[in-house]
């Protein structure tokens, strides 16, 4: 088709992560790829290229080796203490990609890995637990900066970018931070000379900023922010690649200006997946997406959750909130929700640490326990309007209690949270905003 057409050349980085994995072979067959060079793409998506580059400019990183052997990685995972994350190269969307919490898990997935991609190497790194994932997407031309944004992820690291509840401005990022971004920004663009667009994720905890990786494409929040914004991020981007002028910009900062958020929520279609277990992780589920706007964040997040097919007001929940710290991290979210009404139903662990810290809660019994009052049978008789599972473990694939009442929830249709920022971010919104009611505006994107 190339040279049937003769163009003026062949633009790869708008179309997610397969043209990607082409450029090398385009520009050996002599196809002209306009922006940011093969060269330069291959040195970003080859995770030990781009890790090295990261350690010559001096740039954090969490501690990383390039796999050779299962022994060697279980030897890196047991200096620099589990959990770690596996990532091989040049994959789509996240595709074994995995977070090991033990040795077990780290052989399964190192299997996977291999599986798909034997020609590229596999990078094993430390997994930082707890940490802020940000999102920053740019246009550069001849490695200047010349467009930026900032999405903050409102769950921790851990859960792909196509999965997350993203936040533009960010709500709960340090200044320190965000310069610390941009600074790290401008020197990865100019070290890979990128022409076009890009994006970066990073991790952020105690204004520690540290560089998961770069995709030198669009990413699949580039409609995002170029919509919550009012600036064409993509109009920018190929005129860049195609040498023609760019228009005016928008200053460097205005994206922090915003008198209004935009929060991105997910959309699943795990009743499609027979048997997939419905939580989050480094591997991309989601199917699509949903983008709102509001006054502020709460206003944004609620519309953005009604969208995906939550329901309020939230009268009947089932909880089973995970190891203890989750419990703990959220006593004061559910006496908010007590407070507002909410009837609570949970399994055992959980509802005995409910009841000991004053919370009224129904105890009901774990699926394979087959005893009534039954989580399932809950689930079933379509009197929930929520169930929120805090999974136990980073990768556990066994047919468990905790999966049977995530997937009954998807399977009855009742909305369902995974992630325990999610869920302490909704019972804080819906303190301050009634869903029903006529807290949440509805206007259109120009009237913001």
């Amino acid at each position: 088709i190339y040279r049937l057409e003769n163009p003026v050349g062949l633009i790869l980085s708008v179309g997610g992560q397969r043209p990607n994995n082409l450029a090398s072979r385009c520009s050996r067959e002599g196809l002209r790829v306009l922006g940011t060079s093969p060269e330069d793409v291959d040195r970003a998506e080859s995770r030990s290229t781009f890790s090295a580059m990261l350690e010559d400019l001096g740039i954090l990183q969490p501690e990383w080796s390039e796999l050779a052997s299962t022994p060697e990685a279980s030897g890196f995972a047991e200096r620099v203490g589990y959990p770690v994350i596996v990532r091989p190269s040049y994959v789509l969307s996240g595709a074994a990609m995995g977070v090991a919490g033990n040795e077990r898990e780290l052989r399964a997935i190192l299997e996977k890995a291999r599986d798909v991609s034997r020609d590229h190497p596999v990078v094993i790194s430390k997994f930082v637990e707890n940490a802020k994932e940000i999102d920053v997407d740019a246009v550069a031309r001849d490695g200047e900066v010349l467009l930026w944004a900032v999405c903050e992820h409102v769950e921790n690291a851990g859960v792909h970018s196509g999965d997350a509840t993203l936040v533009i401005p960010p709500q709960r990022t340090f200044l320190e931070t965000m310069r610390r971004i941009r600074r790290i920004t401008e020197q990865i663009a100019l070290s890979l000379r990128i022409n076009g667009p890009f994006n970066i994720q990073y991790l952020a905890k105690d204004n520690r900023v540290m560089v998961i990786e770069c995709n030198l494409r669009a990413s699949r929040s580039f409609p995002f922010i170029s919509k919550v914004l009012g600036t064409n991020f993509i109009d920018v981007a190929v005129r860049v690649m195609t040498g023609r002028p760019v228009q005016s910009l928008p200053e460097r900062g205005s994206f922090l200006d915003l008198d209004y958020v935009g929060v991105k929520a997910p959309q699943f279609s795990f009743t499609r997946l027979q048997g997939a277990d419905p939580t989050l992780g480094v591997e991309m589920a989601s199917t699509g997406e949903v983008a709102c706007l509001g006054r502020d964040f709460d206003e944004a997040f609620l519309k953005a959750l009604i969208s995906v097919g939550f329901r309020f007001p939230l009268g009947r929940v089932l909880l089973s909130t995970g190891p203890i710290e989750s419990k703990a991290a959220f006593l004061r979210d559910l006496q908010r929700l007590e407070a507002l009404g909410v009837e609570f139903w949970a399994t055992h662990g959980t509802a005995d640490f409910m009841l000991e810290n004053g919370v009224d809660v129904h105890d009901v019994n774990w699926p394979l326990e087959r005893e009534e009052p039954n989580a399932l049978t809950l689930i079933e008789s379509g009197s929930l309007d929520l169930v929120i599972n805090i999974p136990k473990h980073f990768q556990e694939e066994e047919l468990t209690n905790d999966y049977m009442i995530r997937r009954k929830a998807v399977d009855y249709g009742v909305p369902l949270i995974t992630n325990l920022n999610i869920a302490r971010r909704l019972s804080e919104a819906l303190e301050r905003l009634d869903p029903t009611g006529d807290d949440l505006e509805v206007l259109s994107r120009t009237d913001y």
